[in-house]
């Protein structure tokens, strides 16, 4: 029984090529079988044949199709293939490009570090010997790889008589290995490479085979979207001036614009209109742009945009968050380790993020998951893990689009490793405006003539930690000095804003939900103005933080969270204002630290110890922070080095 194929596109001229990897046991002829397919289908340049031909007569060896393949001499006295190519075929319906990879570890390397990858795979068995340890591996493999498309390729037919019972018993047994992996083979085909049985033609020697020959099912295989049909991907690579416009550069990966379209700007989520598409050397004047091509645009209302951003349409967006799950191979001589920070970088992104959870390891020799608990990854190991970074990303998973959904990880100044991202969930855009009948008015002064003005940028500090932590001294003294130093800044106050704008707010968990948001929604329109604003409220759900994180992340402002850490043994005994001897009274319901909980934060940018630490080394602290995090020339997420705890 035989699953059928999908329908067979018609071939284009200019056909996007299909990239197939061909993986099976080192003996099972996987060299035999490309040498074979190259030459079946007149793929090899002139004289190839006649180049290998002599070079087997000089060492006195029988000629091999798998010697087509095999550049060193050494290679041909060892029968394997060690090095890892890529090798072009073309059939009447398409172009081909086979990633020849030697071994389960060094595809896994190539496929997530980006140096290699695959829309469909061949899997090679050996009829006589059937199903090795290494062949389950390269199921697992394509399973964590997401490779969908899978052809089983039974070879050496020959040596078993044709058996029509051996072919069917391997049949069944991959299958049913292969079905807790959701792989489900879209054709089994037994085979001969060395001989050429079911390769390009139906083999009379397998009548009882009513199937498609290998090259036949390759060619039913389905396309993937051409570049140019995904969602739009424009990788922003630099911002310049130039005779008085604004351009922003950058590499359309997936996708198309037009002069007038809506482009949507991740991780800030800041959109406009295309007023222009420029290129260099001048052309004729470009209305559109697509994928492959470098290009820069201007927009018709100017907002934030910085290297690292990623545009696309209003619908069709990445996803954006801090935290998320990838697929990791570790190459570095050190290990990974759980609660390190690490460099990423993902497209032109960099940031700083955090290992915070090995969720699933995977031995680097048998690739079958580890039960055991691990904090580290060592060398050649492969794990799925959860990452936490300092500030919003923008990513895809990685088989939805692979330029923004695969990463590395720096350590010590050299790649360590490679990832891939799988299981983000991709929402609407969260900046819709909600009604018809409003509109957000544009702000004249751009933010750069703000930050000129100003000779800093605006950005937000939060406070954050128990009544009698010490917040309120904390920010007045912050603000002073900071004032002092010539930076504009303000101060929000929990209490303060309690007296007028969130005045109508009682404190039911709903309440201090709404008086947090209310509180960021100021603190972003007045860091947006050119403010550092300095943020003091006790603001005791993770929840809400995060989300007044987003506010402002969101609005390309930077957002520092300090935690004011202190024991409430020590708040209840400083108790200015006589609140917890009140809230332990029974006169005060609800309040923080007693009857009502307070989440610290998990990994605040700063934490200060307000028990152990003076309050000048506590300032200390905090200015060195606020100077960082608000200098006009510091990068995306070198604001917060050196702060994480």
């Amino acid at each position: 029984m035989h699953a059928p194929l999908p329908a067979r596109t018609e071939p284009q001229e200019d056909a996007q090529r299909l990239k197939i990897v061909i993986v099976g046991h080192v003996d099972h002829g996987k060299s035999t079988l490309i040498g074979r397919l190259l030459f079946d289908t007149h793929s090899l340049p002139d004289g190839k044949i006649e180049q290998i031909q002599k070079a087997c007569a000089a060492e006195g060896m029988d000629f091999e199709y798998a010697f087509l393949l095999d550049a060193l001499l050494e290679e041909q006295e060892q029968n394997i293939t060690i090095d890892t190519t890529q090798i072009q075929f073309r059939t009447a319906a398409r172009n081909y490009v086979i990633v020849d990879a030697p071994g389960h570890k060094e595809f896994l390397k190539n496929m997530i570090t980006g140096a290699a990858s695959a829309d469909a795979a061949i899997v090679l068995l050996d009829a006589r010997e059937g199903l090795q340890e290494q062949t389950r591996r390269h199921g697992y493999l394509l399973s964590l790889l997401g490779v969908k498309q899978v052809l089983v390729a039974v070879n050496k037919m020959d040596l078993v008589d044709f058996s029509q019972e051996t072919f069917n018993q391997l049949e069944h047994d991959y299958r049913a290995f292969l079905k807790p992996y959701d792989i489900d083979p879209l054709a089994f085909v037994p085979m001969s490479a060395k001989h050429g049985h079911n390769i390009v033609k139906p083999s009379d020697k397998m009548p009882w085979f009513s199937g498609a020959t290998l090259l036949t099912a390759l060619d039913h295989l389905q396309q993937p979207p051409a570049p140019i049909d995904r969602p739009l991907r424009f990788i922003v690579q630099d911002i310049y001036r130039f005779d008085e416009r604004r351009l922003i550069a950058g590499r359309i990966e997936s996708g198309q614009f037009k002069v007038g379209d809506e482009i949507v700007f991740s991780p800030d989520r800041k959109r406009s209109k295309i007023k222009s598409i420029e290129t260099w050397p001048a052309e004729p004047r470009q209305t559109e742009a697509f994928a492959g091509q470098s290009v820069a645009i201007t927009l018709e209302e100017q907002i934030f945009v910085e290297r690292g951003h990623i545009g696309s349409h209003l619908d069709h967006g990445p996803v954006e968050g801090r935290s998320f799950s990838a697929r990791v191979f570790w190459l570095h001589d050190e290990p990974l380790l759980v609660g390190q920070t690490y460099t990423l970088k993902l497209a032109t992104q960099q940031v700083e993020a955090r290992l915070a959870k090995v969720d699933r390891l995977m031995d680097s020799a048998t690739l079958a998951p580890l039960n055991e608990s691990r904090s580290s990854i060592g060398r050649n190991e492969v794990a799925e893990l959860v990452w936490q970074a300092r500030h919003p990303l923008a990513f895809d998973n990685s088989d939805v689009i692979q330029e923004t959904g695969r990463f590395i990880v720096v350590q010590d100044g050299r790649i360590g490793g490679g990832g891939v991202i799988f299981g983000a969930q991709y929402e609407p855009a969260a900046n819709a405006v909600r009604s018809a009948h409003i509109s957000w008015t544009d702000d004249p002064v751009s933010r750069e003539a703000r930050i000129d003005h100003f000779g800093h940028r605006g950005a937000v500090i939060w406070l954050t930690g128990l009544s009698g932590s010490g917040k309120t001294t904390l920010a007045v003294a912050l603000q002073s000095r900071l004032f002092r130093k010539g930076i504009a800044v303000t101060l929000l106050d929990g209490d303060n804003l309690r007296h007028g704008l969130c005045s109508d707010l009682g404190f039911s968990d709903a309440d201090r939900s709404e008086n947090i948001r209310r509180a960021a929604e100021a603190a972003r329109l007045l860091a947006e103005s050119g403010l550092v604003v300095i943020t003091s409220l006790i603001s005791p759900f993770a929840k809400d933080r995060q989300n007044a994180a987003a506010i402002s992340r969101k609005a390309g402002i930077p957002f520092a969270e300090v935690y004011v850490s202190t024991p409430i043994a020590v708040c209840e005994e400083r108790d200015p204002k006589s609140l917890y001897k009140k809230a332990r009274a029974g006169e005060i319901p609800g309040f923080t630290g007693i009857d009502s909980p307070y989440e610290p934060p998990v990994n605040p940018v700063l934490e200060l110890r307000t028990d152990l630490m003076s309050k000048e080394q506590s300032l200390e602290h905090l200015l060195r922070l606020a100077e960082q995090i608000a200098h006009r020339d510091s990068m995306p997420g070198e604001e917060l080095a050196g702060f994480s705890i």
